[in-house]
């Protein structure tokens, strides 16, 4: 699939990445980070890359790969392929980054970036959150946003197939 430059350039891998970390933290900018599957984008996905963007300068968004979200979310997802996905990512104004990542949880992700802020939907709690200690040791914040009700790519899926 080939992809438009203006979203082809958002998608990095981890070297790439961390260079363009080095290079925001440099000037002073503050980085975000989130992560997740986001199989069938959504409202409440929307919602919560849009505050991810007012937390910070950069929002890198962590993309669990083709292989991840099937071990995670069983053998008949995910629905939209990583490239897709992550395009569909790419493509956001507020996204200023997607990297893909094949391991279960960010963890060695969050490792590399070391974000000021790490964001969850409001489905998880800040002490449990994958990562919270390392924002929090060098000093950064988890922040949990609230989770935008009727939207979720499980309820889509079960509403659409009628199950």
């Amino acid at each position: 699939m080939k992809l438009h430059p203006y979203i082809s350039h958002k998608i990095l891998d981890v070297e790439t990445l961390r260079q363009r970390i080095q290079h925001w933290r440099a000037v002073g900018n503050k980085i975000v980070f989130t992560n997740g599957c986001f199989d069938i984008l959504h409202f409440g996905h929307v919602e919560l890359l849009a505050q991810c963007r007012t937390y910070g300068d950069y929002v890198i968004l962590g993309l669990n790969s083709d292989a991840s979200v099937k071990r995670l979310k069983g053998e008949t997802r995910p629905i939209n392929d990583q490239t897709a996905r992550a395009a569909v990512l790419a493509a956001l104004s507020f996204v200023d980054a997607v990297v893909i990542f094949d391991e279960d949880t960010p963890l060695e992700l969050i490792k590399i970036i070391q974000p000021d802020i790490l964001v969850k939907g409001g489905d998880y709690d800040a002490d449990k959150v994958v990562g919270a200690d390392i924002v929090n040791r060098r000093g950064g914040e988890v922040r949990i946003v609230p989770i935008v009700k009727g939207y979720s790519t499980t309820d889509l899926i079960s509403k659409t197939s009628g199950k």
